[in-house]
């Protein structure tokens, strides 16, 4: 890698240097008249040309502050050219669409921004997120590098934004809102994200203040757009982690096309890193596809569906797990007995219809399906010996020297789940010259059937331990006899059948104008929702609110080329099926939807540096939060009280400077200050879970510069600690320790032999390649000890409660290869 870029992209950062220079840029997506994307469309102007990409995708650099042709041509289609006069930094887009019946010009002289900046909306490269090394590599590994966005388990796609947790984060593939099993409480039972790489085409990202378009959660938006193909092509990925495969097909009247990937997951390489030692065996897999049809120029229809089956069966033996300080190191040895038996099957189908009934209105209807059956069943007997290790071997936990308690733990679970989601919506636009309304309908039924059988004994050096609850008499073993019946420490028995029906809806309005001589955008609209939960033991109350949301963004008519916004507004999020169930299982239908105030200002600079485009967004946030319903995480599994006894707040600022440190790839640094609190039935404020209060991360691609087919991807973050959990039945407010910092460095290098730009120049069996890699990954580079949650161990005879952290993985080393037809 070239120390010499790493070395300016860093001084960039840290004293602010910036270097203009005179000219502007436009980029787009080429279609053609059924539009499919267009590829190998020649992009000229004043000497400098450009060839648009598989996904019609161009972007070409052009002089500021004068008349500017652009030629676009292609073998098959008509020409067409453009004339523009744009500002210094201006990005301008341009979607054209070519056709084989006649030639195009047009002459533009506007001064605007991208649809998208002006929204707020990140836009991440759907070739970035194939490249970039993760130990669950894929989408959510690169929006962990997004300032706002925070995770501090590699094993688990999941995500949080801004200090919300895993359940408050919008995701959408094709307009259709997708869902996660229930059960799920490891980030190593996870598998496969719904998502597959492979079929992404837009990738959008909004961390805060979205629109009203968007629906009832309070953190984030993740709106993805799956291809749709205009030619045959296919994939495949293998590493030892598994492998993907992927086909794209078109019919000869272009009416049909389709695209449809596999995958195969096994994190067993991953697993077997960790402080546990086991016998694992998961299987991962899924099946998905997106087939589209043209009706005719006015009316498309398009199917997404889905697959997975996930079985994990899992068998610890031992685990040693070293902790304390340096002066007092001390160790916990456990040996196990027994199993885990997991199984997650989702079924999910969408069917959406296009109709455009004139230019100006366009009517969209979806329907969508999801079904999910989860068990979650196992027997785990953990006989464990904490103590101080042997100061002479300090290095060796099972070196005990003094023991410190003995003791035992059996954990059962016979947990069923059957969930059927069902959804309905009518969506539509409306557009005027320069304004345009957006408006949806939908119902959702949401049929739940869930057993809860979960319970936890311990017993320490032949003492049980009984839950601390108010009925029972003192036990003070082993000092007094104790004669009380015998509980176990947890337990858990529920069954639930809940139906929740929903109607929810959205209008709202978007126009740009102009004030004196600055570009102005408006977005206001507002959402409402009302639903009953049924089946519970108590009756459910029809709850019904309402989420007015505005956006206002100014680009002034500056030499600079900057976009300022703010954008916010009242954010409900109606609980869902495992926010109304309280810590023993019980449905409480008559939970409220938590309620947050969303401020956000942000401003967006685009600029030039070493004649390449770049830039830096700055972002200022606040929610304050009512009807708070709490909660504790353990891995990535959520516990409610189901209850709305509680306020909190959240505020920050991020910051992300992105763009082409090295020519032709996109780079990024982000770093981000958050803090959040909690004040629970008025006891005071303190740090929620998801207290996450500095990250920094960077994502980097570079080659080496006398051996260009040899690429290196950077995947580096840092976390400081969340906070570390408290034990079963106590009171949080009592333990505000924190997790040490999670630091992580995944590192990838590739070879590859066959891309865009030597395609035409290989030879023999090479030449029915489009791209084809082989790859190292390094994953934690550095092998940092990352620690997930605490298991709380006690003592019986000093009643002391030690937390022993969870280790994540170890330094791991995987190869794999990916090619594309």
């Amino acid at each position: 890698m070239s120390h010499n870029r790493f070395i300016f992209a860093f001084l960039f950062v840290l004293v602010g240097c910036i270097s203009l220079a005179q000219t502007a840029s436009v980029k787009g997506v080429i279609l053609d008249s059924e539009k499919h994307p267009v590829s190998s469309v020649n992009v000229s102007s004043q000497g400098n040309s450009v060839q648009s990409d598989s996904n019609g995708f161009f972007e070409i650099t052009v002089p500021s502050n004068r008349k500017v042709s652009l030629i676009f041509t292609h073998v098959s289609l008509k020409m067409i050219s453009l004339t523009v006069s744009l500002k210094t930094n201006e990005v301008f887009v341009f979607n054209p669409i070519m056709n084989n019946s006649q030639e195009q010009m047009g002459e533009v002289f506007v001064s605007s921004g991208n649809r998208k900046r002006v929204q707020g909306i990140a836009t991440i490269d759907a070739e970035t997120i194939k490249k970039i090394p993760g130990a669950n590599a894929g989408i959510e590994n690169v929006l962990k590098t997004l300032p706002g966005v925070n995770s501090n388990n590699e094993l688990s796609t999941q995500y949080m934004v801004r200090g919300g947790n895993y359940d408050e984060n919008l995701v959408y593939v094709n307009e259709v809102e997708v869902y996660r099993p229930f059960l799920i409480r490891s980030g190593q039972q996870e598998g496969l994200s719904f998502t597959n790489t492979d079929l992404v085409q837009n990738v959008d990202f909004s961390a805060g203040g979205f629109q009203a378009k968007f629906g009832d959660k309070l953190s984030s938006v993740l709106d993805i757009t799956y291809r749709k193909p205009t030619q045959f092509g296919a994939s495949f990925e293998a590493s030892f982690l598994g492998g993907s495969a992927s086909v794209d097909l078109v019919s000869k009247n272009k009416k049909w096309s389709a695209v449809t990937g596999v995958r195969y997951r096994n994190n067993s390489l991953l697993v077997n890193s960790q402080d546990t030692q086991t016998n694992y065996t998961p299987t991962f897999a899924d099946i998905q596809t997106n087939i589209n049809y043209d009706i005719s120029e006015k009316w498309q229809m398009s199917f997404l569906g889905n697959i997975s089956e996930n079985k994990y069966l899992y068998q610890p033996l031992t685990r040693e797990t070293k902790f304390g300080t340096i002066d007092q190191p001390m160790a916990l040895a456990v040996y196990y007995q027994g199993q885990e038996k997991d199984q997650y099957d989702t079924y999910f189908g969408a069917l959406k219809t296009t109709y455009k009934a004139s230019p100006s209105l366009t009517l969209k209807l979806i329907g969508s399906l999801f079904h999910t059956t989860e068990k979650e069943h196992f027997d785990i007997l953990a006989q464990y010996r904490l103590g101080n290790v042997d100061p002479e071997n300090p290095t060796d936990p099972s070196t005990i020297d003094f023991t410190r308690g003995i003791g035992s733990q059996l954990n059962h679970a016979r947990n069923d789940l059957d969930a059927l989601i069902a959804n309905i919506e009518l969506k539509g636009t409306k557009e005027w010259k320069e304004s345009q309304l957006e408006f949806g309908l939908k119902y959702t039924r949401e049929s739940i059937r869930d057993r809860v059988v979960e319970w936890e004994m311990i017993d320490s050096a032949g003492f049980s331990i009984n839950p601390p609850i108010a009925i029972l008499p003192e036990n003070n073993q082993p000092y007094t006899p104790y004669t009380g019946p015998l509980l176990p420490y947890q337990d858990i028995r529920a069954t639930n059948f809940n139906t929740i029906n929903r109607f929810s809806g959205y209008a709202q309005w978007n126009k740009q104008s102009e004030i004196g001589s600055s570009r102005v955008w408006y977005h206001l609209g507002a959402r409402f929702q009302s639903w009953n939960v049924s089946g519970a033991s108590e009756e459910g109350k029809n709850q019904t609110v309402l989420s007015p949301r505005a956006q206002f963004a100014m680009k002034p008519d500056w030499d600079r080329d900057m976009v300022f916004r703010i954008s916010g507004g009242l954010y409900h999020q109606p609980p869902f099926y495992r926010e109304l169930r309280d810590l023993d299982g019980v449905v409480n239908p008559n939970v409220k939807a938590q309620e947050a105030v969303h401020v956000v200002l942000s401003n967006d600079y685009n600029f030039r540096m070493w004649n390449r485009p770049f830039k830096w967004v700055t972002e200022l946030y606040y929610k304050s939060l009512s009807d708070v319903n709490v909660y504790s995480i353990d891995n990535v599994r959520i516990r409610y009280v189901a209850n709305n006894n509680a306020k909190a707040y959240a505020q920050g600022l991020d910051f992300r400077l992105n763009g082409e440190f090295v020519p032709g790839t996109e780079s990024w640094v982000s770093f981000g200050y958050m803090k959040t609190e909690e004040n629970y039935e008025n006891k005071g404020y303190i740090a929620r879970p998801t207290d996450q209060r500095l990250k920094f991360a960077m994502l980097f691609q570079d080659y080496m510069p006398n051996i260009p087919s040899v690429k290196v991807y950077l995947n580096l973050v840092y976390n400081t600690g969340l906070p570390g959990g408290a034990p079963a039945y106590s009171d949080p407010y009592l333990y505000q320790s924190r997790l040490n910092d999670y630091r992580r460095a995944d590192i990838g290098f590739a070879k590859v032999f066959v891309d865009s730009s030597t395609q035409n120049t290989k030879k023999g069996w090479l030449k029915n390649f489009k791209e084809l890699a082989v790859g190292l990954e390094i994953f934690n580079l550095f092998n940092n000890q990352n620690a997930i949650t605490n298991t709380w161990v006690r003592d019986v005879y000093s009643k002391n409660q030690y937390a022993i952290p969870n280790y994540m993985t170890s330094r791991v080393f995987n190869v794999k290869i990916n090619a594309r037809l």
